[in-house]
């Protein structure tokens, strides 16, 4: 067994957590764009662009995000015939998980715009995605930056997952650690606390947004 240096274990995970905070990074900007045309869709007078939506939604936030890396990781390279690397199959699997709940996340905010404003813009003569895009979107955005940034908690803590496909983010590094040095409740402790570190201001953020915003409405 190697000497255990806490320091040096210390930066070895710190080192760590900046490849989780990439992922987690990717995941939200590019499920947020994509869940931005999820929302689109699910709210478009257009049915067959509905049902797609909602059978999305539906489908990745029904199925354990650990199976949807196991599709992506093991089974899209059979489809293909290439080999994924863990980081690309990590971003592919967070990213149209995190897409099915931001559209769901942003279509509940759009929805709570009064009708009234939906009305306004028709009667300016805007199209419907006139509407949307400058009248309806504006006003949603700002319900919507509270739970948007509470669940940016949950896609940095989902990271964690990708350990299990062989990424080294920071639970991989922290395992890879208690390989060496077999001190569990030490290793494990210290990356309990930077996970700690960095999702407790994001929920403390998001509450204090959330209170507010409330107050203004």
């Amino acid at each position: 067994m190697q000497e255990f240096v806490f320091f040096d274990a210390l930066r070895t995970l710190i080192w760590a957590t900046q490849w989780t905070l990439l992922l987690s990074l990717i995941a939200f900007t590019c499920g947020g764009a994509l869940g931005l045309i999820l929302m689109v869709m699910r709210i478009s007078p257009i049915r067959p662009l509905r049902w797609f939506s909602r059978f999305y939604i539906e489908f990745f936030q029904g199925t354990p995000l650990l199976m949807q890396l196991f599709l992506i990781f093991f089974g899209l390279p059979v489809l293909i015939g290439y080999n994924i690397s863990p980081l690309l199959s990590a971003s592919i699997a967070l990213t149209i998980y995190t897409a099915a709940f931001l559209s769901d996340i942003w279509r509940g905010c759009v929805e709570a715009i009064p009708r009234g404003q939906w009305e306004g813009g028709a009667a300016l003569g805007l199209s419907y995605l006139q509407q949307l895009r400058f009248v309806v979107i504006p006003q949603a955005f700002r319900i919507s930056i509270p739970p948007s940034i509470g669940f940016l908690v949950q896609v940095v803590k989902n990271t964690s997952l990708t350990a299990i496909i062989g990424f080294v983010e920071l639970t991989r590094q922290g395992q890879i650690l208690n390989n060496v040095t077999f001190r569990p409740f030490l290793i494990f402790t210290m990356v309990g606390a930077i996970y700690f570190l960095i999702c407790y201001p994001l929920s403390t953020y998001s509450k204090s947004l959330e209170t507010k915003l409330s107050r203004q409405a």
